[in-house]
């Protein structure tokens, strides 16, 4: 069993993807835990029924959340192994990960290593995206080091955006590859098969 830790900042519209995969591709994961940077966000809302528990966390003290220096003893109480960033928007501390190294994964809204880094997050990356009249984009599901989207690549889908009006057309077709590649690239793990060899991660077949 794979047990994970999903991040989220808004809707929790991954979140929800990847409880819907759950009894059929993703029979051998577990959400354990999720956690917010907001004491309000709609995301908790998707789990409730699921009697998942919720975290509200933050980098300082404050009422109602916990902060990022007891998140590893969290983790390691619930025996979490791979922790993943839907929609988080707040940057993990390198304490955390340089203890999860390889073991925390983030989707992004576009063909990284194209419209990443800091602040590039939501429309901000589909305005961009928009703006440089690109005829293609995507959702990339990469490791997280450091450096804002920085981490290795995993995977990669793109889509043609060639006749889009605005950016709304954009973030409403990357969404769609991105509720697909996130839960597929969960069941890679699950199934133990991403390999990082020659500075590169290979997902096998069999």
């Amino acid at each position: 069993m794979l047990r994970i830790a999903v991040f989220v900042s808004g809707r929790g519209s991954n979140l929800q993807a990847i409880l819907n995969a759950i009894p059929n591709d993703l029979r051998n994961v577990e959400i354990s835990v999720v956690l917010s940077n907001k004491a309000d966000c709609p995301a908790f809302d998707r789990v409730r029924e699921y009697q998942i528990p919720t975290y509200s966390i933050s980098y300082t003290h404050k009422e109602g959340y916990i902060t990022f220096l007891e998140l590893p003893a969290i983790l390691k109480e619930l025996k979490i192994d791979l922790i993943v960033l839907a929609g988080f928007l707040k940057k993990i501390p390198d304490e955390v990960i340089d203890l999860y190294q390889n073991k925390i994964i983030n989707i992004h809204p576009a063909l990284l290593p194209s419209f990443g880094g800091k602040g590039m997050y939501g429309m901000n990356v589909h305005n961009e995206v928009f703006n440089a009249s690109a005829q293609v984009s995507g959702a990339t599901v990469h490791f997280v080091d450091k450096i804002y989207d920085n981490g290795k690549i995993i995977a990669q889908q793109c889509v043609d955006i060639s006749n889009v009006k605005n950016p709304d057309e954009i973030a409403e077709r990357v969404l769609k590859i991105e509720h697909k590649l996130l839960p597929f690239v969960i069941k890679k793990f699950s199934e133990n098969k991403i390999v990082l060899r020659n500075n590169r991660v290979y997902l096998l077949e069999e």
